[in-house]
């Protein structure tokens, strides 16, 4: 039996690897940045999630080192044994006023965190209506929570408001930046949407909070839109805030209720403090550096300006996150080869990431990149004839 189960195995990556969607890690050798190493060669990186380039910030070095000085490593359990400490409950409440909402809530994951949320407030017999394109861990949320999953077409409001009907529909869920497309949720149409349906509205916004928004609130702040009760953003702190976790905001009873009823986070332990005092250094150069996503915003408008001269099929997006459409998986991988032989790491994503045909380049830029990173990356983009691929 053991012999055949690992025949089988062997078989599914096999097929895998002929299908072109076998994935495999790399091994970085040194902190995120623009030039990361790998393998021992200096790659010009344009992988990373890290948008206003904090990852490796000195301050958030520093604050690292301290905090573990004061609370060592380890939180030692969960939140609500003895994992909580003063430094997490700190961070809560600079999130809290950061994203001008009443409470915030820490969780080790974004990933957790909309589980936790969507299966504390919907159960067996609701149901949880999320665009056709939202993030795994939305989908993942939604089924585990028993309700029944419904999907909406992607970014496409009246269609959500056609088809929601009256039975029971709980909640309202989207990524606020789509992940591998970048593009924006029409966030003012679906909280109307929700609003006269008089459900909840959660928007993941891992890919907006930093990036988005006058003062980098994310895609709340974007749009105009004021917290309301019924309105729940979750957020990551390992994308533009450099770090690591997730947060979700909302209403005082939203929050107690998470605390009470959220499995994910109710049964983990708790991150580590110090890594919650960094966080805060981060949010704050967040909030007075706002040059960061000026410089970011200006990159973003070089890229695409240079992307159309050059013919390139890239995705609509006015985001960080640049996705340039190959189609095949074999493509995609072959295009992401010639830039790493040109010096430039940019991953290919390939189905079930992404749907059939529609195998990409997931270009990212960030606050840490200069001109001529762009300009550098535009070059080799323009060199490739397109017959390499095998």
């Amino acid at each position: 039996m053991d012999w055949v189960a690992s025949a089988e195995l062997r078989s599914e990556l096999a097929r895998l690897a002929q299908a072109g969607r076998y994935r495999a890690r790399r091994v970085v050798e040194g902190p995120q940045g623009p030039l990361v190493c790998v393998a021992g060669r200096q790659l010009l990186n344009f992988s990373s999630n890290d948008y206003l380039g904090l990852a490796n910030h000195p301050e958030l070095v520093a604050a690292l080192g301290r905090a573990a000085g004061r609370w060592g490593v380890g939180s030692g359990a969960a939140h609500l044994i003895t994992g909580h400490s003063g430094a997490h409950q700190a961070l809560e409440e600079a999130l809290a006023a950061f994203t001008g909402q009443p409470r915030a809530l820490l969780f080790s994951t974004g990933y957790m965190a909309n589980l936790g949320v969507i299966s504390a407030l919907a159960g067996r017999g609701d149901n949880v209506w999320e665009d056709r394109l939202n993030h795994a861990s939305l989908i993942d949320g939604a089924l585990l929570s028993r309700a029944r999953l419904r999907r909406y077409r992607h970014l496409d409001a009246a269609d959500l408001a056609g088809r929601l009907g009256v039975d029971r529909a709980r909640l309202i869920a989207t990524d606020g930046v789509f992940s591998m497309d970048g593009d924006l949720a029409p966030l003012p149409a679906l909280a109307e949407v929700a609003d006269r349906a008089g459900v909840w509205l959660l928007v993941d916004d891992a890919h907006g909070l930093g990036v988005l928004g006058a003062h980098g609130r994310g895609s709340f702040e974007h749009w105009g839109l004021a917290p309301r009760p019924d309105r729940i953003l979750m957020a990551t702190l390992g994308k533009a805030l450099g770090t690591f976790g997730a947060f979700v905001a909302g209403s005082e009873e939203l929050i107690e209720t998470l605390i009470q009823r959220s499995r994910t986070y109710v049964y983990t332990t708790a991150t580590p403090p110090a890594l919650a005092e960094a966080t805060r250094v981060a949010l704050a150069i967040a909030e007075r550096e706002d040059w960061r996503r000026t410089h970011l915003h200006a990159l973003i408008a070089r890229f695409r300006a240079g992307a159309a001269q050059l013919g390139l099929p890239l995705a609509a997006s006015t985001t960080p996150i640049q996705p340039l459409i190959a189609g095949s998986a074999p493509r995609a991988l072959a295009l992401s080869r010639h830039l790493e032989r040109a010096g430039l790491l940019v991953a290919a994503i390939r189905p079930p990431t992404v749907p059939e045909g529609q195998a990409r380049l997931r270009i990212t830029l960030s606050a840490a990149h200069d001109e001529a990173a762009v300009d550098r990356l535009l070059e080799a983009l323009g060199s490739w004839s397109g017959d390499e691929e095998t």
